[in-house]
């Protein structure tokens, strides 16, 4: 069901850009090549007509996809969330036990030599 939904809903994109481009703007746009349309549609040119079917296509393309969100949740009942495994934390490796502080004499430093 959500198959055609969504090739649906991708036509009613392409059919939505399509009326949009041919509509009359102030700079014309695209609608400058829908010449002929004028006897077609009456006096008023395209215009009434692009308009009244520029709102039913995206009145479709937002029902759409309302519903393609309704199917696509229904169909998904888990989130990826509830799939990720919980890892145990990893233990600390051992610590190594520190030098001891006191000083022997090998490692005293050396006395400066003394003159009389």
């Amino acid at each position: 069901m959500t198959t055609i939904i969504l090739v649906l809903q991708f036509v009613l994109a392409i059919i939505l850009t399509i009326t949009v481009l041919l509509q009359k703007s102030s700079s014309i746009g695209l609608g400058a090549y829908s010449g002929s349309n004028e006897s077609l549609f009456g006096a008023k040119g395209p215009a009434g007509f692009l308009a009244k079917f520029t709102f039913v296509i995206g009145f479709l393309f937002l029902v759409n996809t309302l519903a393609l969100g309704y199917f696509y949740n229904q169909s998904k009942k888990s989130s990826l969330a509830e799939n990720i495994k919980v890892v145990k934390p990893i233990k600390k490796a051992p610590t190594v036990p520190a030098l001891p502080t006191t000083t022997t004499k090998s490692n005293a430093a050396p006395k400066a030599p003394t003159t009389k």
